[in-house]
């Protein structure tokens, strides 16, 4: 019952500002809730000087939810697969190159890039950690949020080849971060000298290679299961059963979920199969049911991020390290995307604007917060990795997603 409630608090939450967003304030669903959810934490937070039960008793509701279970466990999978399905395919082939290059290296470079910078940030302002912490932390942030990009993108007019190569990219590069994370999680905890290079491309082969191969199959079995019977409700309830029970399945496989997900979304995308496989009014209801499931696991995602400040640990130096964290990013994907451009020019072919649209439309969301809250509890960069993280996150949605569309105007004006 009390898991009942909470869910229902949440939902009832996500509503009250989702109507209020849309009938005042008009700003993109995911920034509007997001502010909303924040504003309503430092309400309570204040209340403490004046009814400090309230507070105590919302921070006891938050610390009860355990935010990397709901989404890396529950709505991940339900976010993914309504995000590719919904994908246009056909763009998605066309830029399969770029895609997979800004999701694979991008990813793998810029783990490194800003790892490092944080190593010596860190040193700088006198809270030295040990690299392989670093180097999680530039894992965690450096794959974009699909669940984030895919809500803002489409509200601010970025050219249709710049938008398709952020939503591919996202789509993707969160399963290759996730590998990362988990990876470089294995080698913090066993100690470096315990894991050797073979143990690390074993992971990431079984990882990646067995999310994308897992996937594929998946998508395979929805499609011939689909294409042998003709009943909308029926139909339904298959793409919900597989979509459920393949990314559990995909856990107990060890492979990738989160790709497996994506994979799956974007075969069944695909508009060929989709007429081969569903009558007109299937299709109907099997695109509203998962734009509907995508909506509300939107809004109580972006909800439950707002009020997460509540449990978030303050320091002074914190502020110093998440300003300096916001600045190394954005520094190192401008880089990294600047420096992939620039090397595969001959066979990638993108605007000029790319690298700067690329890099301020690159949100992160979600799923950094997740793995930076699914670090060990003992370890003492916790809470930094944690705060950093956030600060990231919150400026990612709010700053660059609320002007994206003014950068947008601005580069394409001058």
């Amino acid at each position: 019952m009390e898991l009942f409630n909470i869910l229902t608090l949440l939902v009832v939450i996500s509503a009250i500002f989702g109507y209020i967003n849309v009938r005042f304030f008009k700003l993109p669903t995911t920034i509007g809730l997001m502010i909303m959810a924040l504003v309503f934490s430092l309400v309570l937070i204040l209340t403490q000087f004046i009814n400090p039960e309230i507070s105590n008793y919302a921070h006891i509701l938050i610390e009860k939810i355990d935010f990397t279970t709901v989404l890396m466990d529950v709505m991940l999978s339900f976010l993914l697969f309504a995000g590719a399905l919904h994908t246009n395919v056909g763009m998605i082939k066309q830029e399969k190159r770029t895609i997979g290059l800004f999701a694979l290296v991008g990813v793998v470079l810029s783990t490194f890039l800003i790892g490092t910078l944080l190593y010596y940030l860190s040193g700088l302002i006198g809270h030295e950690i040990e690299y392989v912490y670093c180097l999680l932390f530039g894992a965690l942030i450096s794959p974009t949020d699909p669940i984030a990009v895919l809500g803002i993108l489409t509200k601010s007019n970025v050219p249709k080849r710049i938008e398709i190569n952020i939503v591919g990219e996202s789509l993707f590069n969160d399963g290759v971060g996730v590998v990362i994370f988990f990876t470089i999680l294995e080698i913090a905890r066993l100690g470096v000298a315990e894991v050797t290079t073979t143990d690390v491309v074993l992971l990431f082969v079984q990882e990646a290679i067995g999310g994308v191969l897992f996937g594929l199959g998946l998508g395979f079995l929805m499609f011939r299961l689909l294409k042998s019977i003709d009943n909308y409700e029926v139909e339904v309830m298959i793409t919900l059963a597989l979509v459920m029970g393949g990314y559990l399945m995909a856990q107990q496989l060890h492979t990738s979920g989160p790709l497996a997900m994506v994979v799956a979304g974007l075969f069944m995308g695909s508009s060929g199969l989709k007429q081969d496989a569903m009558s007109e009014t299937t299709e109907l209801y099997v695109d509203k049911f998962w734009e509907l499931v995508d909506v509300l696991m939107n809004a109580v995602l972006f909800v439950l991020i707002g009020l997460e400040i509540l449990i978030i640990e303050f320091k002074p130096y914190f502020f110093i390290a998440g300003i300096g964290a916001v600045v190394i990013v954005l520094l190192a994907r401008f880089l990294v995307i600047h420096f992939l451009v620039r090397i595969s020019k001959k066979w990638v072919a993108v605007d000029r604007e790319a690298p700067l649209l690329m890099t301020w439309g690159g949100l992160r969301g979600g799923l950094s917060i997740a793995m930076a809250l699914s670090l060990p509890g003992e370890w003492a960069a916790k809470p930094y990795l944690v705060f950093i993280t956030y600060s990231v996150v919150l400026f990612s949605i709010i700053v660059q997603g609320l002007s994206l569309e003014k950068v947008v105007k601005r580069v394409y004006q001058s």
